[in-house]
């Protein structure tokens, strides 16, 4: 389940950050790497890249067997990714 989870906050935090930026430019992308690179090749190859990288880091982690540290980051992700964006959008709407 943890791993679906992790899998599932990657498309979120993608969507999320993906909307954002064709909104508001790079510069609402708070990673500074990924927003260079947004500036650079664009949103969608950068964003891509950087979502396959992160699951295929979760990938790793749970085939290792490593789920604690799956579900930690799963839980980070949720807390510093989905929870701002989450925030941003719902104080948007009247």
């Amino acid at each position: 389940v943890i791993l679906l989870v992790f899998l599932a906050m990657q498309a979120w935090d993608g969507l999320f950050t993906y909307v954002a930026v064709h909104a508001y430019g790079p510069q609402a992308e708070g990673n500074w790497i990924l927003s260079t690179w947004m500036g650079l090749v664009g949103a969608v190859p950068t964003l891509v890249v950087a979502k396959l990288i992160a699951v295929a880091g979760g990938l790793l982690l749970y085939a290792k067997g490593i789920h604690r540290t799956l579900a930690a980051l799963t839980a980070y992700y949720v807390w510093a990714a989905i929870g701002p964006w989450t925030a941003h959008y719902a104080s948007l709407t009247p």
